[in-house]
C-alpha cells in the first residue's frame, strides 16, 4: 500500500486541533478524548517549554494520530519535533531558515503566509502545503485572491487562527483548502482541567459540520 505523504494525509483528516500543553500528563487524554470525537490530527505547539515531550507521548499513546509541531520558530525546534516523532510541522511565518532545516530532517512542513511574498518563499524551498494566518481575520476572499497566480502550482492552504464552529464550514468547502485548524477544539482552560467530555463533544460537532459540508 501506498505510504501517503504529509499533504495527502492533511487532505484525509482535514480538521487540526491546534493544543498547548503544559502537563505532559494531559497529552494523551486529549488526544485519545479527539480521537474519539472524530479528530485524527492534532498540532501541539511549541508555546510551552513540554511540547517535544507532549507530542512523544501522544505518539506513544495514540499511534493512530497523525502527529504535528505547531509554532515552530527555530531550527532546534525543528529538531526536537522530529526526534519526539512528529509527522508534520507547521510556523506562523515563512521563514526560509526555518524551511531548510525542515527539509533537512525530512519533516513535512508548513510555512504560514499572507502575503504573495510569503508563497513565493515557500515555493522557492518546495512547499506547496502552506498555513494560512490570521485566517478568520484575513478571510477567504484575500485567500482567493492573494494565491490566484500561484493555484496552477498546485499550492494549498491550512487556515488557522480565529477558526471556530461558526465559521468552519466557510473555510473547509473550498478547494483551496487541504485542511482547518483551530484551538477551540480544546482550548488551554479545557486542557490544563481535562474536560475530555467537552473536548470530545466539541470535535464531533466539527465532524459533523464537516460531513454535513
Amino acid at each position: 500500500m501506498k505510504q501517503l505523504s504529509g499533504k495527502e494525509m492533511m487532505e484525509r483528516v482535514k480538521l487540526i486541533a491546534v493544543l498547548t500543553i503544559g502537563d505532559v500528563e494531559n497529552a494523551a487524554p486529549v488526544a485519545k478524548a479527539l480521537y474519539e470525537g472524530g479528530v485524527k490530527a492534532v498540532e501541539i505547539t511549541f508555546r510551552t517549554t513540554r511540547a517535544a515531550e507532549c507530542i512523544r507521548r501522544v505518539r506513544e499513546e495514540v499511534p493512530d494520530m497523525f502527529v504535528g509541531a505547531g509554532t515552530i520558530l527555530t531550527p532546534s525546534q525543528v529538531a526536537d519535533a522530529k526526534a519526539a516523532g512528529a509527522h508534520f510541522g507547521v510556523a506562523p511565518g515563512a521563514n526560509a531558515t526555518i524551511i531548510k532545516a525542515a527539509k533537512a530532517e525530512g519533516l513535512f512542513f508548513a510555512p504560514g503566509v499572507f502575503t504573495p511574498s510569503d508563497i513565493e518563499l515557500a515555493l522557492e524551498h518546495g512547499c506547496t502545503a502552506m498555513k494560512y494566518f490570521p485566517a478568520a481575520s484575513l478571510g477567504m476572499a484575500h485567500l482567493r485572491a492573494m494565491s490566484a497566480p500561484y493555484r496552477h502550482l498546485g499550492v494549498k492552504f491550512i487556515p488557522l487562527g480565529g477558526v471556530n464552529e461558526s465559521n468552519l464550514k466557510d473555510f473547509v468547502t473550498d478547494p483551496l483548502i487541504v485542511a482547518v485548524g483551530g484551538s477551540w477544539l480544546a482550548t488551554p482552560e479545557m486542557i490544563e482541567n481535562l474536560q475530555t467530555s467537552k473536548i470530545r463533544d466539541n470535535a464531533r460537532r466539527a465532524y459533523d459540520i464537516i460531513k454535513s459540508a
